[in-house]
């Protein structure tokens, strides 16, 4: 079943303009042109004739070619060295200098861009076509050393012809995409689309009759809950309307391997890991270490993997434990890869529950597995007594083993430092292998410099990685997130690798997924929702957000460049409220512009750096303003250069150390575009929005990867108080960026790269928190109803009936059909819905505040933890209370309801049955509220007949204060009991 009416150029990916008549290898007319003007004019890949491309006829080509089975398979070999003649006399006109004049052209754009896959050996061939034909001849040596023996054996016979069969199939999977969109089905998706639109109109409709029909017995109620309704509307189309296009991806790791193959010679592009860690004591090492022990496991060539552990809180339980780390990962990382172990964090694959034994035959694994595992509790031994030494520190601080101070006893004020455990030191696994490179690394912290937190750590990273590997892709890890995948960076090469798809893609992001989390999931720690809906239809705009973690960046897209594929930024904006008037830009801006443009350019020139010596080197650096953008470091800065990664040729082995020790030091940044313009973005706790925001304005676009198996496990803040407290960082770095030179309602529209729905879901990420405020208010209006007798909608007419309905069922449906075509659960849609209310009326609302008062007033509050308690049981941590401020308003809004709808009941009994209708009303938007906040109330709870004291106190204290108030209202007593009372009272009965 076709999924394109149109082919695409099997050289560039460009429309189809012709196709083999034999094989279906289409080109465009550009590449048909070239192939005719160097004298070519037969199939490259099998050497039939081209004809006019007919779409209809390309699946029946192939079934011939397939009835044929290999007949062209003698021809095809010459063919694929023809094609690397083709794409060798194309790298020499680039390496002559013509590359701009041909830029046009979409295979000369991805012969330059920054994906790996085009790399190209001293005589100017790529080398993954080169290693498909080495991979070739080794199978035909192969062959030919089996007809050898069979012929010594008196039994000779040909090779199979189902194994010639599957070798040309191999090879013809290295040149087939790496990865494929999976439409959502248009059954699904039609109606989806369709119902939105519906809702659209209805929520139109309503608004209308809301605004038209004001209850002016209660108007402050009735003004009150329309706006509030008018800024869920806002709020739904900003969620809403990004889901407008969802897809899935399907990769194939087995053609990743056909095209670059594997083991010692793979052409994989390398890869630097990142590790980020503050304070050990709030982050067991034990964690960290099963999180390094994961990545130098993967299951990748050995010397393409690099893995940094950034200490920011220069800890030496932190360097210890690591210490032991690489000594433990000796045994570890050759029994995981002998025995295809998963996951490849220890304390997690010997903690599953799961038959260690399936699919494992071999007779020693039992006996290793066994022998593994009681090594793995020494090493915990050791790693917890490394812990509960460091729980005081002595008066002189730490000393290390060969009696010197550890440099980093005040971690505000300490040197930087850099020690490289595994790879530059020659250690090797146990069975005598080479291990993936750790290096460990402290940036300088002096006072009266700002370090930026997480985002200032992540940066120096990416300068030490640049300084000592230069791998061209970088994967952040958060020190809690292990890989559950050993395939996962394998996954991301196949969008990365793929010169079809990669070459425009900053960053692949994979799904957050967790363990520990009790079943019900009561508080919607796994966000399924977000991740499994609304980062799949980001997918299918411009890409999904960066969320912090499990995310693989193009390392040239974090120094600021734009994609090849893009034009320059114009040096002129539209006018808002004048489309068709330009508005001029001003000097500064134009200056500005012109240094990201000499920037950008470099790229296309990478080229010409080994041209020049020494001297003539530093002059264009200068020239181009390298050292005012990335800092006065010559190596790292060449390092920036190079595309496709490696470290230049230039530096000196000797030297790399002390330089990677420059460029971490605290000044460095001084009066650079280091976290404006380069690196992880500064002006925000959540620094990943703001990162990824800002690499989409410039025109990337980012790839969504859900392995079947997921990529990366971590864990999550499971009781109430501290899910509370995540949820409040992140409302307030959007609150913190809402407020900013980056918010989405004004930033980035001068070049135009950034799609429409893409900036709806960006401004729905900064302004989510103030839903919080119309969010607090709707939910006491019930209770305020209840209380007073208002209510906030008039007498209900037919029209006004059928609005009603209509909404209700619009929002059911829309729910239903999103539920259909992203396969969540209901019980996880409803925790989600309950846990925006939660949030909304309780971390959203202080995020708010403290985001306002910090951008008024300069005042950075806190809202710290005051009381603990715990409890041992499997999901104990679920039962932890802590409380905090943070708690207040919803514990309010609760009891505020509970009181309303038992003085509701209490009026009703008292006034007779006309007033049950009106109270049904009141009573349904009551209980709305408290069905939300009910998982609230069990957090508040705790175990059962373990109610809080705190809880108590504030329960009574409340009720009595709405007691004294229902007293004086005195509702008991009628209007006409009312005036018969005080007219007694005026005269004498």
């Amino acid at each position: 079943m076709m999924e394109s009416a149109v082919q695409p150029c099997a050289a560039c990916g460009d429309d189809a303009h012709a196709a083999c008549r034999a094989c279906s290898y289409a080109l465009c007319k550009a590449c048909l042109e070239e192939d005719a003007a160097e004298g070519r004019t037969t199939c490259a890949r099998c050497g039939g004739e081209y004809a006019a491309h007919d779409p209809a006829n390309v699946h029946q080509e192939v079934a011939v070619e397939e009835e044929e089975e290999g007949s062209h398979a003698p021809v095809e070999a010459g063919g694929l060295r023809e094609r690397v003649t083709m794409a060798s006399h194309l790298t020499d006109q680039d390496e002559g200098g013509h590359a701009r004049t041909m830029s046009t052209h979409a295979r000369t754009i991805s012969s330059v861009s920054g994906v790996g896959s085009e790399l190209n050996d001293e005589s100017g061939k790529p080398i993954w076509k080169n290693r498909v034909e080495s991979w070739k001849e080794k199978k035909k040596e192969k062959k030919a050393s089996a007809k050898k023996s069979a012929a010594k054996a008196q039994a000779p016979t040909a090779p199979p012809m189902e194994e010639q069969i599957m070798d040309e199939r191999d090879l013809t999977d290295a040149y087939e995409p790496l990865s494929r969109i999976i439409p959502i089905s248009k059954n699904k998706l039609t109606p989806y689309r369709a119902v939105i639109i519906m809702r659209l109109v209805v929520l139109g409709l309503f608004f209308h009759y809301r605004i038209t029909n004001p209850v002016y017995s209660a108007f402050g109620l009735w003004m009150t809950s329309v706006i509030c309704e008018v800024w869920f509307g806002f709020s739904w189309i900003l969620d809403q309307f990004p889901k407008w296009c969802p897809i899935n991806r399907e990769t194939y790791v087995d053609r990743l391997i056909a095209r670059y193959g594997d083991g010692e010679e793979s052409g994989l592009a390398p890869v630097d890991f990142f590790v980020s860690t503050v304070d050990p004591l709030k982050e067991p090492p034990l964690i960290t270490a099963n999180t390094v022990l994961s990545i130098l496991a993967v299951d990748y060539p050995v010397e393409k993997v690099s893995c940094y552990v950034s200490d920011d809180g220069s800890a030496m339980l932190t360097f210890e434990s690591l210490a032991e780390t690489a000594e433990f990962a000796r045994k570890w990382v050759p029994f995981c890869k002998k025995y295809s172990i998963e996951p490849r964090a220890p304390e997690f694959y010997f903690s599953q529950k799961i038959d260690y034994l399936k699919d494992k035959i071999h007779p020693s694994f039992v006996k290793e597995r066994r022998a593994m595992k009681r090594d793995y509790e020494e090493y915990k031994v050791r790693i917890n007594a490394l812990v509960a030494k460091a729980q005081k520190t002595p008066e002189e601080g730490w000393i290390m083993q060969d009696g010197t101070p550890w440099p980093g006893n005040n971690p505000r004020d300490h040197p930087g430092m850099i020690q490289v455990f595994l790879g530059e030191t020659g250690a090797r696994d146990f069975d005598g292998n080479e291990l993936p490179r750790l290096v460990y690394v402290s940036r300088e912290k002096r006072p009266g410099y700002q370090h930026h937190k997480k985002a200032g750590a992540m940066n120096a990273l990416v300068r030490v990685s640049a300084v000592l590997t230069n791998a061209p892709y970088i994967l952040n890890l958060d020190c809690d997130h292990y890989v559950n995948n050993s395939k996962a960076v394998r996954e991301a090469m196949c969008f990365m690798m793929d010169p079809s798809v990669g070459r425009d893609v900053c960053y692949v992001q994979f799904p957050q997924r967790f363990d520990g989390i009790d079943r019900s999931d009561r508080y919607a720690n796994r966000n399924v929702v977000f991740f499994d809906v609304n980062m799949k239809g980001l997918d299918g705009l411009q890409g999904p957000v960066y969320v912090g973690t499990g995310c693989c960046f193009y390392r040239q897209a974090l120094y600021g460049y734009g994609p090849p594929s893009l034009p320059a930024l114009t040096k002129s904006s539209v006018c808002c409220c004048c489309p068709g008037k330009k508005v001029e830009k001003s000097e500064k801006e134009l200056h500005r512009d012109s240094r990201r443009e000499d920037l950008e350019a470099a790229i296309f020139n990478l080229w010409e750096i080994d041209n020049y010596d020494e001297y003539e080197r530093s002059m264009l650096i200068s020239q181009m303003s390298f050292e005012k953008s990335f800092g006065m470091s010559s190596v790292f800065i060449e390092s920036t250069l190079m595309e496709n990664g490696g470290v230049p040729e230039s530096a000196n082995p000797s030297t790399l150390i002390k330089e990677a020790i420059h460029v971490i030091s605290c000044g460095y940044e001084e009066k650079t575009e280091w976290g404006k313009e380069i690196g992880w973005i500064y002006g925000s706790v959540t620094e990943d929005i703001l990162t990824g925001f800002k690499m989409h304005c410039r025109g990337w676009r980012s790839i969504y990867c859900m392995p079947i198996r997921p990529a990366f496990k971590g864990s999550a803040p499971i009781n109430l108080s501290d899910r509370l407290h995540q949820v409040l960082r992140w409302a307030l770095g959007s609150v913190e960026i809402f407020f900013s030179r980056h918010c989405p309602l004004w930033y980035g529209f001068g070049g135009g790269r950034l799609k429409w729905l893409q900036r709806l879901s960006y401004i729905n990420t900064i302004v989510y928190p103030f839903t919080s405020l119309p969010l607090v208010a709707y939910c006491c209006l019930p209770a305020i109803c209840l209380l007073t007798g208002q209510f906030i909608i008039p007498t209900l007419s037919n029209a006004a009936t059928i609005w009603f309905l209509g909404l209700f069922i619009s929002i059911i449906v829309t729910s239903v059909l999103e539920l259909r075509w992203s396969g969540i659960g209901i019980e996880d849609w409803w925790r989600n819905e309950q846990f925006w209310v939660i949030g909304g009326v309780s971390a959203h609302l202080f995020a708010v505040f403290q985001g306002v008062l910090k951008m008024i007033a300069g005042l950075d509050t806190n809202f710290t933890v005051t009381a603990k308690a715990t409890d041992d049981t499997e999901f104990g941590e679920l039962y932890v209370f802590k409380w905090t401020t943070v708690l207040i308003p919803p514990t309010s809004i609760l009891v505020l309801n509970l009181v309303g709808v038992v003085a509701g009941f209490s009026d009703a009994l008292n006034s007779g049955y006309e007033s049950w209708g009106p109270l049904f009303g009141k009573v349904f938007f009551a209980m709305w509220v408290i069905m939300h906040l009910y998982p609230f109330l069990k957090g508040l709870m705790g175990r059962q007949n373990r109610t809080p004291t705190i809880v108590v106190l504030w329960s009574v204290l409340l009720a009595s204060v709405f007691s004294l108030l229902w007293v004086k209202i005195d509702p008991f007593i009628g209007s006409s009991e009312a005036t018969t009372t005080n007219s007694c009272a005026n005269f004498d009965c």
